[in-house]
């Protein structure tokens, strides 16, 4: 292993990751009918929570390099079945809530989205079936692809 990744943090309790299973599925619920909704809602508040999210399972895990190719970068993460976006940006230590025009565009629907994160899923595999839709920079798509692969799960 690289020394320069941090330890991975142990995952979610067994209770916690149920009841955040069970809150996911109970979102999904409630946000497809609410899907025009949340399409019209701003990013930001959204984008906030993401970004803590990721202060916390992701950038702890980031190395160097990846960091500073990441600063300054928006990217923007769309959950197709719930009309959200996401728009986010490294900026010094901590992810934050971005606007402006992303460098990079992933779509996907949650429930894809959560087997990648947990690593139930392969990205390439959900790229190659279209579940998963990057546009934009894809070289720098390409980089967090391979760096989020190195790492492994964020969420089990």
């Amino acid at each position: 292993m690289n020394a320069s990744f941090p330890p991975r943090r142990p995952a979610l309790p067994a209770a916690a990751a149920e009841f955040a299973s069970h809150a996911f599925d109970a979102a999904l619920r409630l946000g497809r009918p609410l899907r025009g909704l949340l399409r019209r809602l701003p990013t930001q508040p959204p984008s906030w929570l993401a970004a803590a999210a990721l202060d916390r399972l992701l950038l702890p895990r980031l190395d160097e390099y990846t960091r500073d190719a990441c600063r300054g970068r928006v990217v923007e993460l769309e959950l197709s079945d719930l009309g959200v976006r996401l728009r986010l940006r490294l900026d010094g230590a901590r992810f934050v809530a971005a606007s402006g025009e992303p460098v990079l565009r992933v779509r996907a629907n949650t429930r894809a989205l959560l087997r990648l994160v947990r690593g139930e899923d392969d990205a390439d595999r959900l790229f190659f079936d279209r579940e998963l839709v990057m546009e934009g920079d894809t070289e720098f798509g390409l980089l967090l692809k391979n760096q989020l692969d190195a790492i492994g799960p964020l969420w089990v």
